[in-house]
């Protein structure tokens, strides 16, 4: 796997990072959840009929879960961990629009310890923002690839992944750069050659589409 390390820019990423700004609004309903949770245990204490404690105790359980997410989310899902553990992929600007642009990416659904081999498809993402880079169609812009481990799985492959660009973890340019220089020019040809195929993926059901192996170029290929 491909990793990529660099020191991420915390304040930027909080500024403009969607995926530490799903992050945050997780945890706010979460929290928002807990304190219903609590609410409701201490109301239904308080009622103090036989069949309330029941229901109490429920109430209760819930809010610990919610509590428990509170903690849970930013140590699974920080910013740094994401960056840290993530394998750096290629995306391009594939499609413009005044409130963003579409990237598509190039990534790997196949698990690390999965024996059998690398199973690559082509994504897309929709963003907002797009610091450190120019908004227009073919424009390389790295990323890592996130991918959630707790989504059921299909056989040994990933059933969820998406791309979070290395820019919304910095601000240096030297470090966008030194990112886009490690990913093989092949696999930056292999997204361009495709850009047409981005309403195909969007539209996807899956959102996904898993390329023949047999069909990729150079050592991508089977």
């Amino acid at each position: 796997m491909r990793r990529f390390d660099f020191p991420v820019d915390r304040a930027h990423a909080h500024a403009v990072n969607e995926v530490s700004a799903a992050v945050c609004r997780m945890r706010i309903a979460a929290g928002a959840a807990a304190s219903v949770g609590a609410a409701g245990t201490a109301a239904l204490i308080w009622v103090d009929h036989p069949w309330t404690y029941l229901l109490s105790v429920a109430f209760a359980l819930a809010t610990v879960i919610a509590l428990w997410a509170v903690w849970w989310i930013p140590h699974r899902s920080g910013i740094d961990r994401l960056y840290r553990d993530g394998e750096l992929v290629p995306a391009v600007v594939s499609q413009t629009y005044p409130s963003g642009v579409v990237l598509l990416a190039l990534v790997d659904l196949a698990r690390p310890d999965s024996p059998g081999p690398r199973r690559y498809a082509l994504i897309t993402k929709k963003v907002r923002e797009l610091p450190g880079h120019i908004a227009k169609t073919g424009e390389r812009v790295p990323a890592v690839a996130v991918r959630a481990d707790r989504a059921p799985g299909i056989g040994e492959r990933w059933q969820t992944v998406s791309a979070m660009p290395i820019a919304w973890g910095t601000r240096d340019q030297r470090v966008i750069e030194r990112a886009r220089a490690a990913i093989g020019e092949t696999e930056w040809r292999l997204l361009t050659d495709n850009l047409e195929l981005t309403d195909k993926v969007r539209h996807s059901s899956a959102r996904r589409l898993l390329l023949d192996p047999q069909g990729l170029p150079g050592d991508l290929g089977a």
